[in-house]
C-alpha cells in the first residue's frame, strides 16, 4: 500500500466511529475529489480547529465570546440545562421543545481516567447561579456510574445555594422500547419516575 494513501487512512481511522475500512473509503473518496474542494474542506476544519471558541457564560462552542443561545433575548433566562458535552445541546435543541439556556460541563467525573470536579466547569455554573436571575436547574447528564456521579455532586453543590430548583430529566423505558429488553436499572428509574395517565 501507498505510504501517503496508509497515513491518510491512519489519520481518518482515529477519528471516533471510523475503523480502517472506512477510513481507507474515505481516503479513496477524497482522492475522487477535485483538489479544490479537498482544499475546501480542509480549510474548513482548520479554520474550524484554530478560530472555535468556548462561549464565556455557558462553555458551548461558539464563534464569538458568547454563543448564539446565551445572547438571544427571547430565550428563558431563569431556567439552565446542564449537560456533559456540546453534542448534548445539540440534540436537546433539535426537538425545539426547550427554549431555556445551557450549561456545557465539558465532560463528567471520573477517577478511573483522572477527571475530577475541578477539571469540568462546575464552578463557571454555580457563579452563574449565584448571580440571581436562574431559578431551575436541570440536570441532563448520562446514566452512567460516572454521570450519576456528577449529578449527585452538582446538586450537592446547588444545594448551598437558596431559591433553586435542581430538577433531572426522566428516565427510565425509552419511546417504542420493550420492557423485557431493559436492564433493571432502566426499569426502576421508569417505575420511580412515573407519571399521572388520567
Amino acid at each position: 500500500m501507498s505510504k501517503l494513501l496508509e497515513d491518510a487512512v491512519g489519520e481518518l481511522s482515529k477519528l471516533p466511529g471510523i475503523g480502517r475500512r472506512t477510513a481507507m473509503r474515505l481516503a479513496l473518496h477524497l482522492l475522487r475529489m477535485e483538489a479544490a474542494d479537498v482544499g475546501v474542506m480542509t480549510g474548513a476544519l482548520d479554520r474550524f480547529r484554530n478560530n472555535i471558541r468556548y462561549c464565556s457564560l455557558c462553555n458551548n462552542l461558539s464563534d464569538e465570546e458568547i454563543c448564539p443561545v446565551c445572547a438571544d433575548q427571547t430565550r428563558d433566562r431563569n431556567t439552565v440545562c446542564v449537560v456533559e458535552q456540546v453534542s448534548d445541546v445539540l440534540s436537546i435543541e433539535n426537538t425545539r421543545q426547550y427554549r431555556g439556556l445551557y450549561h456545557v460541563l465539558g465532560g463528567v467525573i471520573s477517577p478511573m481516567q483522572g477527571i475530577g470536579p475541578s477539571d469540568l466547569k462546575i464552578d463557571l455554573l454555580l457563579d452563574n447561579v449565584r448571580r440571581g436571575v436562574i431559578r431551575e436547574v436541570i440536570l441532563a447528564i448520562g446514566t452512567t456510574v460516572e454521570g450519576e456521579t456528577t449529578q449527585f455532586y452538582i446538586a450537592r453543590r446547588l444545594a448551598e445555594v437558596e431559591g433553586i430548583k435542581v430538577t433531572t430529566i426522566a428516565r427510565g423505558i425509552g419511546f417504542g422500547d420493550e420492557i423485557e429488553y431493559a436492564d433493571e436499572l432502566t426499569i426502576a428509574h421508569a417505575i420511580h419516575n412515573r407519571t399521572i395517565v388520567k
